[in-house]
């Protein structure tokens, strides 16, 4: 993308589907590892900006009402859980594919880039997304 084409308009509020492992805690799968630096505070100055936070993760059963539980006592209660909106319910009949506009997830390539990066780029017109509804090409995050 070109510097003319990185503004972002701050008045529009994303959708996030963020990963638990190795996102918001270090990855101890099936145990719940430390908060990674800045998770919690990031999470919550984006909630307060008015950011829709879905958890997307593959725990299940126990081990995702854990991770729920922990995340709300540590400040944080998200929009909906491995799903678009909070009403869905997975019957297997449909794709567990989620709408959001962006992923935050440690299996990025490069792997995770760290909280204070992940805002930057949320906000910093330098880095800011691009909210054009125009497609580009496949390899358009490429260019700078």
């Amino acid at each position: 993308m070109h510097s003319d084409e990185l503004v972002m308009n701050f008045q529009e509020k994303l959708i996030l589907a963020i990963d638990f492992d190795g996102t918001i805690v270090d990855d101890a799968y099936p145990g719940i590892g430390k908060p990674k630096i800045f998770a919690f505070e990031t999470l919550k100055r984006l909630q307060s900006e008015g950011h829709r936070l879905i958890l997307w993760t593959y725990r299940s059963g126990k081990h995702l009402d854990e991770a729920v539980a922990f995340c709300k006592k540590n400040g944080i209660e998200f929009y909906a859980i491995n799903s678009s909106f909070p009403e869905e319910v997975f019957d297997g009949e449909k794709s567990r594919k989620i709408h959001a506009d962006l992923f935050i997830d440690d299996r990025n390539i490069g792997g995770f880039i760290g909280w204070g990066e992940v805002y930057q780029r949320l906000t910093n017109p330098k880095y800011g997304i691009n909210n054009s509804k125009k497609k580009k090409g496949f390899f358009s995050f490429l260019r700078r």
